[in-house]
């Protein structure tokens, strides 16, 4: 090689990224804020929600039974996240499927809602006999480090035991959704499913998506991620982060942070992080 071409070669060499891209995502039941949860009412338990974020540092989360309160108190003592969705009821009152992200690594460029009923675009609607309204809220998102866009949905599902079949009918809502999308663009679903991993509704759903928690390369914590303020895990995996893109998943946890006592809910978060391919 001659010094004029060494030379040329040295800018292209520094350009190239010496790690690929990760990206950190989590979904967090966070519990409404219910004074009949005793010690575990929300103004008991709210740092230690923020002391778990501020931990395990997501870049992005998707929260299930949050209410404006709850939202508002994050964002004010983490700044360095944003957050957006309307309520179940299409407004700011009842649990929301707030979605937040790192506006520092991640830029917003869509957002919207739907709800889980044979009438998706009617705020606070519902169907197949269920107690509650139920919804997705997602986000087209771009990753500044890469470019990447990639679509992130957010969702809750009915938790009764009769609602069995409903909750085949919210994924059935959600695959549609999934359906138009553009193809080839990564998507990332997170939620309580109230279903167990391995069940009809966890079949449906991984016929267009992955688990990452199946796909890491590491796992850690339990596999049931509710436990009513115990800290001893049930059985079933009901909280899943599902996705669709050529990423790799390096490590899937089910977060068991508590301070003494104290949980920052009734369900553990579960965090995925991802590495983007390169």
């Amino acid at each position: 090689m001659t010094r004029r071409t060494w030379l040329f070669a040295i800018p292209v060499l520094l350009s190239v990224p010496l790690t690929a891209a990760e990206l950190r995502v989590m979904t967090y039941n966070i519990r409404l804020p219910s004074k009949s949860d005793g010690a575990n009412y929300w103004e008991n338990r709210k740092q230690v929600a923020v002391e778990m974020l501020r931990r395990y540092d997501p870049d992005l989360f998707g929260t299930q039974e949050l209410f404006y309160e709850q939202g508002e108190y994050l964002a004010a003592q983490l700044p360095d996240y944003r957050w957006f969705g309307r309520s179940r009821r299409g407004n700011h009152e009842d649990e929301h499927m707030g979605v937040f992200y790192k506006p520092a690594k991640l830029e917003l460029l869509e957002k919207g809602d739907f709800w889980l009923s044979e009438t998706p675009d009617e705020p606070g609607s519902m169907s197949w006999n269920v107690s509650l309204p139920r919804m997705v809220t997602w986000g087209r998102f771009r990753l500044k480090e890469t470019g990447t866009e990639f679509y992130f949905l957010n969702t809750h599902f009915p938790h009764r035991r009769q609602d069995a079949e409903a909750r085949v009918k919210c994924a059935e809502v959600i695959v549609r959704f999934l359906t138009k999308l553009p193809a080839g663009i990564p998507v990332v679903l997170t939620g309580d499913f109230n279903d167990p991993a391995g069940g009809k509704v966890y079949a449906l759903l991984t016929g267009k998506l992955r688990d990452a928690r199946a796909a890491a390369a590491k796992k850690a914590g339990p596999e049931g991620t509710f436990h009513g303020f115990t800290g001893k895990p049930g059985e079933a995996r009901i909280d899943w982060i599902l996705f669709r893109a050529p990423w790799k998943v390096i490590r899937a946890e089910t977060v068991t942070f508590h301070s003494g006592e104290l949980y920052p809910s009734d369900h553990f978060p579960v965090l995925a992080v991802f590495r983007l391919a390169e």
